[in-house]
């Protein structure tokens, strides 16, 4: 049975920062089964980990998912120590969900290396299940991060390439899929499923949603801006964001045919009737 998310507004302009527990509380208390974020840093978005510490505070039972973060942007042993943190803050409920990252702004802000990132983001990951082990990384004459909650962080890859196929399979519970179409999902999890030799793969994706007619014109303007990078396509992302119960309705149905076992319905209105009026619809 596909299990609904739900994404909080972190990455959406003048979101007033309490409406993000707020948010996380009523997903919770409305049976939502995971509550993620939208990460990269050359925006004014709020910080993946930092929201989800403070979700893990507000909420008993939902996992939290980055959804995805841009790894080799960041330290990894500072990012293990991230995620070890938040699990033990939330009784274990994180699921990390890591890709490789296609902005480059992203990557000077950080002052990292664009262009080897790919190569780099598989050493990162053996720093961080390293450290998470208890083994001493990166120089360190002890263990770098509290253990986590079930010893080991499950990973989510993100990723359209093989590479990143491969990549799930060997460090990961599963592959998130970012904003694929249905159709395009359906190829890749035929290909996660077989790289994963017998075991069964979570397959995560994503879809933006925005309720309300009055609404309209502020969905539109974040995803505009957010995807500006994209040229002409951020009007086409923008455009197909989900805009009723009947386009959400068939888009559930649409992305388990195509073999998703969790959808996360990102937000583009930082409302918090944007929750309950998605949970009518969904739930």
């Amino acid at each position: 049975m596909l299990k609904v998310g739900i994404g909080l507004p972190n990455p959406i302009p003048g979101t007033p920062g309490r409406l993000l527990i707020e948010w996380a509380r009523r997903a919770e208390e409305l049976g939502f089964t995971s509550l993620a974020t939208i990460d990269r840093l050359a925006y004014p978005s709020y910080e993946s980990m930092t929201v989800l510490a403070a979700a893990a505070a507000a909420t008993e039972r939902l996992e939290l998912i980055p959804n995805v973060l841009v790894a080799p942007s960041r330290n990894p042993v500072l990012l293990a120590k991230e995620a070890a943190t938040v699990d033990q803050v939330s009784g274990g409920r994180l699921t990390l969900g890591i890709g490789v990252g296609n902005r480059p702004d992203d990557f000077e802000v950080s002052d990292t290396n664009f262009h080897d990132r790919g190569r780099r983001v598989e050493r990162m990951i053996e720093t961080m299940q390293a450290a998470w082990r208890g083994d001493p990384v990166a120089g360190s004459p002890k263990p770098v991060t509290p253990r986590p909650v079930r010893d080991e962080i499950p990973l989510l890859i993100g990723g359209g390439t093989e590479r990143s196929v491969q990549r799930a399979a060997r460090f990961g519970v599963g592959w998130t899929a970012g904003g694929l179409p249905p159709d395009a999902v359906k190829k890749m999890a035929e290909q996660v499923k077989t790289a994963f030799k017998g075991r069964q793969p979570r397959i995560v994706a994503l879809v933006y949603y925005g309720l309300g007619d009055s609404n309209l014109e502020a969905s539109l303007g974040y995803l505009r801006d957010y995807y500006a990078f994209t040229g002409d396509f951020a009007e086409t992302i923008a455009q197909n964001a989900l805009r009723s119960a009947e386009a959400i309705k068939g888009a559930l149905s649409a992305y388990e045919e195509a073999g998703v076992t969790d959808l996360i319905l990102d937000p583009t209105v930082a409302d918090i009737r944007q929750v309950d009026m998605l949970a009518e619809i969904v739930l």
